[in-house]
């Protein structure tokens, strides 16, 4: 199972610690339609509105930050059409879009339901975005706790820092003095 953390906007701007917390619960492969890996791949998050990619600009996203009642309405008002016209019939965007957000942040199972729904054009998309509302708070909500953590304890994130910037500035002596080696400066 392909499990994403939605990297958005207020996350950027916390400490590095927050950043090695969320890439922690990124797991997986992106295969290409024979099977194989695409090394470098990078995912694309729709946007709620279903344009294009998620994002702070677009004002189309959902931050780290949020809270679960916010998460659930602005799932909610995403766009959706009139809904499937007939049996497994293809996807409008807007709704692959859903069916996305579906596929990264709930079980397979879950999503295998709402696929067959659609198909049988039974599919109630206030049930879908329910569903993707509260998998969607599950998956944010310990992203969020780190966040309010790290936030509230400032002398840790100091602490943090001061280390961080020892050990890069060791790497750097060490890789400085192997360059001077290797061009033939004294070390």
């Amino acid at each position: 199972q392909h499990i994403i953390s939605l990297c958005l906007g207020a996350a950027m701007m916390l400490a590095p610690s927050m950043a090695q917390a969320q890439t922690q619960t990124v797991k997986g492969t992106v295969l290409d339609e024979t099977g194989e890996p695409v090394i470098g791949a990078t995912i694309k998050i729709p946007g709620l509105d279903g344009s294009g990619k998620m994002g702070k600009s677009e004002g189309n996203c959902i931050y780290l930050r949020d809270d679960d009642k916010t998460i659930t309405k602005k799932v909610m008002r995403a766009v959706t059409d009139s809904g499937p016209q007939a049996p497994n019939s293809p996807r409008p965007d807007v709704i692959e879009n859903l069916f996305t957000f579906l596929r990264i942040v709930s079980t397979p199972d879950t999503y295998q339901y709402f696929d067959e729904k659609w198909n049988d054009c039974t599919l109630r998309y206030g049930d879908l975005k329910k569903q993707i509302a509260a998998d969607l708070c599950a998956v944010v909500a310990p992203i969020r706790e780190k966040i309010e953590y790290y936030s509230a304890n400032t002398e840790l994130l100091d602490q943090i820092a001061r280390e961080g910037a020892e050990i890069a500035r060791e790497s750097a002596r060490a890789t400085l003095d192997e360059v001077r080696r290797i061009i033939g400066f004294r070390v």
